[in-house]
């Protein structure tokens, strides 16, 4: 498994959230928004995607989450975090109980989960997924995408991935 890592906003209800379940299990550790990380950071305001030739900077240097509350994401200042290698998660639809359904409302435990198993640790994201009881069902909803997005050979493929099914998806309506 990779090396994990959260940045804490202080946002969230500790009893709901996913990264602090992870902190407490040891699977990641919290860092400072004022650290400096050279990894991958998923974040909303990463302007690429996350795409499998990151796998480079995660294995070299872990992968962090940016752990606010979406309801209050507009009160994270980001200036505060130092610049990094930010970036976007494509499409895919929450499983977490506060935004079932919602597209692109991810938890911080399915944005790991999603970032590993874009990246090729497909093992890893199951297992960073498996002490939450949505977990499975976040893997099984987004499983076709999830699939087509680790092929991918770059962020742009991932965007074209992702506007296809987006677009498919629109169509059938």
């Amino acid at each position: 498994m990779p090396l994990l890592y959260s940045f804490d906003m202080k946002q969230c209800f500790a009893k709901m959230c996913s990264a602090e379940k992870l902190v407490k299990q040891k699977i990641v550790k919290v860092l400072q928004p004022t650290r400096r990380f050279g990894g991958l950071v998923l974040s909303p305001v990463g302007t690429k995607t996350v795409s499998p030739p990151d796998r480079k900077y995660i294995d070299k240097y872990g992968l962090a989450v940016v752990d606010c509350s979406w309801n209050k994401v507009d009160q994270v200042d980001f200036t505060t975090l130092p610049s990094m290698r930010n970036r976007l998660l494509p499409y895919l639809v929450a499983a977490n109980t506060v935004n079932y359904g919602r597209p692109c409302r991810l938890n911080c435990a399915e944005a790991f989960g999603a970032a590993l198993y874009i990246c090729g640790y497909k093992e890893d994201a199951e297992k960073i997924l498996e002490p939450f009881p949505y977990g499975p069902e976040f893997l099984k909803i987004n499983s076709d995408l999830l699939e087509a997005y680790s092929k991918c050979e770059s962020a742009e493929d991932v965007i074209t991935v992702q506007n296809t099914y987006i677009s498919a998806g629109k169509n059938k309506e």
